[in-house]
């Protein structure tokens, strides 16, 4: 399995680490808080990539994983909706109580980069659970992978196989 999960981990660190340094919260909290605060929006808005990869990778989703992936997918929907209710509602009050500058914007972008991500999956996998097929594109420009599945395929203990 180590030779599926070649995601560089650094590929997400380093530049959520740099991006944190330069855009972070304006609160009055300690400045290591805020930079940790930062970091930690900033990764979990990418967190989910090298799972992605590494299913890419292996050409086999088992169903928990890919009906873990799709929930998680739903609940970052509901996020990002909830979070952009609100700022509307409070007719970007919300925003102010974050801070000031460039900090409100990111957060709300990071919610919808997290959204976006995990969108393309959620797409094809209702897709599939639909059609009895499973149409995979995952984010970057990874190609298609396509398989057909039977609904027996869809029960829980069967692996899903990519061609």
């Amino acid at each position: 399995m180590d030779d599926k999960d070649n995601f560089a981990i650094y590929y997400l660190v380093v530049p959520c680490a740099v991006l944190s340094l330069l855009i972070h919260p304006s609160t009055t909290h300690h400045i290591f808080n805020r930079l940790c605060w930062a970091f930690c929006v900033y990764l979990e808005a990418v967190s989910v990539l090298p799972q992605l990869r590494v299913m890419q990778n292996t050409k086999i989703v088992e169903p928990f994983t890919a009906h873990y992936v799709f929930a998680l997918g739903v609940a970052r929907f509901l996020s990002c909706a909830h979070w952009i209710l609100q700022v509307l509602e409070t007719r970007g009050r919300l925003l102010t109580a974050l801070g000031y500058g460039l900090w409100p914007p990111m957060v709300l972008l990071s919610e919808i980069v997290q959204t976006f991500i995990l969108a393309d999956f959620c797409y094809y996998y209702v897709k599939s659970v639909v059609g009895g097929q499973l149409v995979l594109r995952l984010p970057s420009g990874v190609p298609a992978i396509i398989v057909k599945l039977s609904k027996a395929d869809c029960k829980v203990g069967n692996h899903l196989h990519f061609e």
